[in-house]
């Protein structure tokens, strides 16, 4: 598992400054206006940085999502790999798979419109970022004893698409979204 999360990338010191910059500033902006409203040429003004910067550095509006996203994916992967259990190791795998859910379903909510903003960005985009593998990899472990575990992660995952649950969540809730991925999970294991 450790293999699949990918390292922060090594940058120079100024490189590093407009990054932290760009960052804060999409963070901002995207809390105080939402995500579809604000511009790249926006974040660039607010970050002091130029647009050709931006676009160099993290390609469109989607990228910049992902970027805002890995830290706070890395706390989760983090987590599951080394915190305490039910979520981190020392449970068992059906108590270790409903805290994964509930957790990822946490995050997911409180960072909807980025994470969906870089699961769409282009067809299948969901499925080539690296924490899709990460979490993936980890339901698949967790359900070693269940016909075709791979396919079967795949299954749990898919409901937990952030366009998914951004169209569903208006007219199910919150309480019946989470209670009907345990059941599907349940039903797996």
């Amino acid at each position: 598992m450790e293999l699949l999360r990918t390292p922060p990338p090594k940058e120079r010191a100024d490189a590093a400054r407009n990054r932290a910059a760009v960052l804060e500033a999409a963070a901002r902006l995207f809390a105080e206006q939402g995500v579809e409203a604000v511009s790249m040429d926006q974040v660039a003004a607010a970050a002091g940085v130029g647009k050709g910067t931006l676009f160099r550095r993290f390609g469109d509006k989607s990228g910049l999502a992902a970027a805002l996203l890995d830290a706070r994916e890395r706390v989760l992967q983090e987590a599951v790999l080394h915190g305490p259990p039910p979520l981190g190791p020392g449970a068992p795998a059906d108590e270790r798979l409903d805290a994964f859910l509930n957790a990822y379903l946490d995050y997911l909510l409180e960072h909807l419109a980025l994470v969906r903003m870089s699961e769409t960005a282009t067809p299948g985009a969901r499925y080539r970022i690296g924490a899709y593998r990460f979490w993936h990899r980890h339901v698949a472990i967790l359900l070693a004893t269940a016909p075709d575990p791979d396919h079967t992660a795949h299954a749990l995952l898919a409901p937990l698409a952030a366009d998914h649950v951004a169209a569903l969540l208006p007219e199910v809730g919150e309480q019946r979204m989470r209670s009907g991925l345990l059941r599907l999970a349940h039903r797996a294991t």
